[in-house]
C-alpha cells in the first residue's frame, strides 16, 4: 500500500501544469530533435542523437514520476482548515528562542517547497519538528549548526 502525497490545490496545479507542458511541448521538441539526429547519418557516433535519447528517457520518467504524484496525491485545501495544531498546509510564526529572530514557514508538498517563499515541504526536519505543536509550544531542530530551540508564535490557515 503506498502512501497518498499531501499537497495543496496549488501544488497540485503546478504538477498539472508540468505534466502538461512535458507532454504538449518538452516531448514533441525532443522528437523533432531525434528525427533531426537520425538525419545526420550514423547514430552509432552521434552526439546530437545520444543527448536527444538521453533527453527523451528524462522526459518520458518525469512523465511517469508526475502522473504518479497526480494519481497518489491528498490534495489538502488549507483555507478550508482550522484550530490550534500544526498541521500540513499551516502557516506557523516561529521565533528562535536564543535570538528572538521571527521566521513565517508555510508546511507544504516537496514538490511546491520554495524556502525562499517560506514555503517548507511537510518532510523538512523543521517542519517535522513543528507537527501537532501549539502556540506558545517549543521545539528542538537539530541544524548543521547546531541543535536550535523555536516557539510556535501563531498558527494560520490561509
Amino acid at each position: 500500500m503506498t502512501d497518498k502525497i499531501p499537497m495543496t490545490p496549488r501544488g497540485q496545479q503546478l504538477l498539472k501544469d508540468e505534466l502538461k507542458r512535458l507532454k504538449e511541448v518538452e516531448r514533441p521538441a525532443n522528437m523533432k530533435a531525434l528525427e533531426e539526429a537520425r538525419g545526420h547519418g550514423d547514430i552509432s557516433e552521434n552526439a546530437d542523437y545520444d543527448a536527444a535519447k538521453e533527453r527523451q528517457a528524462f522526459i518520458e520518467g518525469r512523465i511517469r514520476e508526475v502522473e504518479s504524484k497526480l494519481a497518489l496525491s491528498n490534495v489538502i485545501d488549507p483555507s478550508r482548515l482550522s484550530g490550534d495544531k500544526v498541521v500540513f498546509g499551516a502557516t506557523v510564526k516561529v521565533a528562535d528562542t536564543d535570538t528572538g529572530e521571527e521566521q513565517t514557514y508555510q508546511i507544504v508538498g516537496e514538490d511546491e517547497a520554495d524556502i525562499k517563499r517560506g514555503m517548507i515541504s511537510i518532510t523538512a526536519p523543521v517542519a517535522r519538528a513543528m507537527i501537532g505543536r501549539e502556540v506558545g509550544d517549543t521545539f528542538r531542530v537539530n541544524a548543521p549548526k547546531g541543535s536550535r530551540e523555536f516557539e510556535v508564535l501563531s498558527v494560520k490557515f490561509a
